[in-house]
């Protein structure tokens, strides 16, 4: 450290406690990063990479950008899951004995960004903290900085229950102890592209008791202090707007694992990552930021109450049948603004005139909310109007000190309205009358002297003056000028009275300027009292928008209200795939049913590629989703069972970050369902077991649609093309065979996209090509060889494939000599014994056609073998 500068040593020694940070270091206007910071940055952000003497032989590197640029690269390194420290100069310059005095002021990573481009408008930006404990449990906490909210629960299952809900979250980041398994460690950074943190302090303190007031096991308090501990020491400022922290339990809603929500496409697709095509895609009607963060926690987490799920259909109900009403609400929520990130800003500072303007027009907007509400005349909209709290006061001091059109800056004045206070109106009189008095100085000056081109002019170095061009200065009046500066063609003046103004005027402005900073603070920390009330409201607003944008979808895509029942019935008529339906032309769209009950607990569905098998499976449950986020659903009419849980294996992908196969990602997704499912679950299982031969793959899905048949009796939906698979209905009494029909018009496949009893007669599995263009020659060698294979039961032999030796043909050349049997001759013939006896046994007429093949397929291995 000696030999280094001491700047540099002071940058040494800041960086030295953000180790895992990017040190944006101020130096004048530029933030600079030296070292392996620079190194970095200059390739992450596409910088040029410089270098600086820092008083060693060797140069080091620097590089470096403007301070008034800085969030745009800032924001480029979150991105990317970086995090940056922001080390600011806390001296004057001009009063510093030496180096002058730098801290870091506030640590940005991804999970506490509160502004800007990476801060999505209608999606909650979480920062995550999480606590393993001796008896295997897990303590889980997370926040939006943003928006002040946060919720804990406890997690007593496996590390993979851990990780479906901080994906199901959407956590950026996770706050941990450093004790932490690597092996979680690794899945948390890999499997879900988490940044990690660490945090070892987890002492709840006294002046936090508020947030931690629902919070009484001992567990989720070391999980929550973990992560406030966390936020004060990176943020470095006031979380006042931190609600306290809602403990809630996984149990409490539909479970659905990451694969489930993927393979539905529920908030992005599978293909874009997008969320064009996706469900929240298609309901999102929301009018504000609040409501459509709120609808994709909805869509995240539907619920399993079914009062609470009647609550919401009610409202949606009263929205749906009321159109104008809900039109003028929808215009109403227009000039709503955010004000859950209002009110964060607030708090941490960072609000200025224009965010306090926003929050005005929101306030004002509340009481003709209320009004509309309770012209509804509903007890569950007259319950919504009631909790809107309009905060009329803050409203009027908002109306009464802020201008309608205020500058971005708050140092620079502007800012506040006449009347508003006495000393700065007077301020600006003084002000504005002495730029009066300038001008009527200079049209008395330009009289006195009849020079016309005499001007008074400021500037902020000599502040006010009379300026004269030399063709003029021998009018002057002597001993009454006082020369203040030379120009080329001109010389300037001041006089006795002119300076004595000029102090007056800028004396009153440069007051003015710092009264309303002072003004504007003060009105800010009025503010900051009533957040808690400001969070209230933006909740019932966020909920009153989600369900008027229900109601809005239901209407436009002719959805109907949904009814459950208990008795573990699906009746769902003329039943629609709502995104596909969108997507394609609606006329288009082959509606379907789908009825299932105790005597139909497991619908084998069969029918070509393409036929639309996977959409129909979606359609069943995305209408049960839908239901129970308390939306209106896709169908005529529909009655449903309340389901606990969701599974789904739709879709052929490798794992490729875990380093598993299609096949494996099958099963491990088949296994998680078969060991977690109840008969109050939904199971989806599109072509499983098609990863492996045939013959395994038959085994397997036979196999798993009996064990769900006789042990968990969950409502299954099972696709496949295994069409040998649907003589199970003869066997398994709550299994029905359904198929989606096709057809052939002059040798071409016609798709009906309709569900149907029975099984499939064929696969239809060349037409497909055929659809998909194969080449034409290919087409008919498929047909030819399809048709040898049905008539003999063995492929028919290439064209090109030499010819075969007859049996009276040598198939050597004769011995002179009698050999005995080689070894390996005795041990085919010793097999070939065994195989025999064991066919001998079989009892052919007590086996079922899969029973047979499987049985074939075991011998023909043992002779392949031999």
């Amino acid at each position: 450290m000696a030999k280094y500068t001491p700047m540099i040593q002071q940058y040494l020694q800041v960086k030295a406690e953000y180790q895992d940070a990017f040190l944006f270091f101020r130096l004048g206007d530029f933030y600079e990063m030296f070292f392996d910071d620079a190194v970095r940055a200059s390739q992450e952000l596409e910088i040029t990479l410089t270098s600086r003497d820092g008083g060693t032989k060797e140069r080091i590197p620097m590089c470096g950008v403007p301070y008034h640029a800085a969030p745009n690269y800032i924001e480029q390194l979150i991105e990317k899951g970086y995090k940056v420290a922001i080390c600011e100069q806390t001296e004057d310059p001009k009063q510093a004995k030496g180096v002058v005095r730098r801290e870091v002021v506030q640590l940005i990573t991804p999970g506490t960004v509160m502004e800007g481009k990476g801060l999505s408008e209608k999606e909650n930006n979480y920062i995550s903290s999480i606590s393993t404990f001796e008896d295997g449990t897990y303590g889980l906490i997370y926040t939006d900085l943003s928006t002040g909210e946060s919720r804990v629960t406890m997690l007593t299952s496996s590390t993979d229950e851990l990780l479906n809900e901080l994906n199901t979250i959407g956590a950026k980041e996770v706050v941990c102890d450093e004790a932490l398994p690597g092996e979680l460690q690794q899945k948390l950074k890999e499997r879900l592209s988490i940044t990690l943190s660490f945090e070892q302090d987890t002492v709840v303190k006294e002046s936090d008791e508020s947030f931690f007031r629902q919070l009484s096991q001992q567990k989720l308090r070391i999980t929550a202090a973990r992560l406030l501990n966390y936020l004060y020491r990176t943020q470095k400022r006031s979380l006042d707007h931190l609600q306290p922290v809602e403990l809630y339990a996984v149990s409490n809603y539909m479970k659905m694992d990451y694969y489930s929500k993927r393979n539905l496409e529920l908030t992005e697709t599978i293909r874009s990552k997008g969320k064009k095509g996706s469900l929240l895609w298609l309901l999102d009607e929301t009018m504000t930021s609040m409501g459509g963060r709120l609808l994709k926690q909805w869509i995240d987490r539907p619920l399993i109450s079914k009062a609470k799920i009647e609550t919401r259909l009610n409202a949606v109900d009263v929205f749906l049948q009321r159109f104008f009403e809900r039109e003028e609400l929808r215009e109403l929520l227009t000039e709503v603004y955010d004000l859950e990130r209002l009110a964060g800003r607030v708090a941490f500072g960072n609000v200025n005139a224009r965010d306090l303007v926003q929050l005005k027009k929101s306030l004002q907007q509340t009481p003709g909310i209320a009004h509309l509400l309770q012209q509804l005349g509903e007890s569950e909209t007259n319950q919504l109007a009631e909790k809107l709290d309009p905060c009329e006061e803050l409203t009027d001091l908002l109306e009464q000190a802020i201008v309608d059109q205020p500058p971005l800056s708050i140092k620079e004045g502007n800012i506040i309205r006449d009347g508003y206070h006495a000393e700065l109106d007077q301020y600006r009189d003084a002000s504005s009358n002495g730029k009066t008095w300038i001008a009527e100085l200079q049209a008395s000056e330009r009289e006195r002297t009849g020079i016309k081109s005499l001007k008074i002019g400021y500037n902020r170095v000599f502040g006010y003056y009379i300026e004269v061009t030399k063709a003029n200065i021998h009018l002057l009046e002597e001993g009454r000028y006082e020369r203040k500066q030379t120009l080329t063609n001109a010389e300037r003046y001041i006089t006795p009275e002119l300076k004595e103004k000029e102090a007056l005027i800028l004396q009153a402005e440069e007051k003015s300027v710092e009264l309303e900073y002072e003004l504007f603070t003060s009105i800010r920390e009025t503010v900051k009292e009533y957040i808690p009330r400001l969070q209230s409201l933006a909740k019932i607003v966020s909920e009153i928008d989600v369900l008027q944008c229900f109601a809005t979808v239901s209407e436009k895509r002719q959805f109907v209200k949904p009814t459950f029942n208990n008795e573990r019935r699906i009746r769902i008529e003329e039943g629609r795939h709502p995104v596909v339906e969108k997507v394609m032309n609606a006329q288009e769209y082959v509606p379907n049913d789908c009825f299932m009950d105790k005597e139909r607990e497991l619908l084998l569905i069969t029918g070509p590629n393409m036929s639309g098998k996977s959409t129909y499976m979606r359609q069943v449950a995305l209408t049960a989703i839908l239901a129970q986020i308390g939306c209106y659903v896709p169908a005529t009419k529909a009655s449903l069972p309340i389901f606990d849980q969701v599974f789904t294996r739709i879709g052929a992908a490798d794992d490729l970050i875990s380093g598993q196969s299609t096949f494996m990602v099958e099963m491990l997704e088949a296994k998680n369902a078969i060991s977690h499912a109840t008969e109050d679950s939904l199971i989806l299982f599109d072509e499983i077991g098609r990863g492996t031969s045939t013959y395994d793959g038959m085994a397997l899905a036979q196999a798993i649609i009996e064990h769900i048949h006789e042990n968990i009796g969950s409502k299954t939906l099972f696709s496949t093309h295994y069409h040998e698979l649907t003589v199970l209905e003869d066997e398994l009494q709550q299994l029905r065979n359904i198929h989606v029909s096709a057809m052939e018009h002059n040798g071409k496949l016609v798709f009906l996209h309709k569900i149907k009893e029975g099984a499939a007669d064929k696969s239809y599995g060349i037409h497909v090509a055929e659809l998909a263009e194969l080449p034409p020659t290919l087409i008919q060698r498929a047909k030819e060889l399809l048709e040898q294979l049905e008539e003999k039961g063995e492929p028919a032999p290439l064209p090109t494939q030499p010819k075969v030796l007859k049996e009276e043909e040598p198939l050597s050349q004769l011995s002179f000599f009698t050999e005995e049997p080689r070894q390996e001759q005795k041990k085919v013939a010793k097999q070939d014994e065994i195989v025999l006896a064991e066919i001998k046994k079989l009892d052919i007429l007590e086996m079922t056609p899969l029973e047979a093949m499987n049985t074939l397929y075991r011998i023909q291995k043992k002779l392949k073998k031999a």
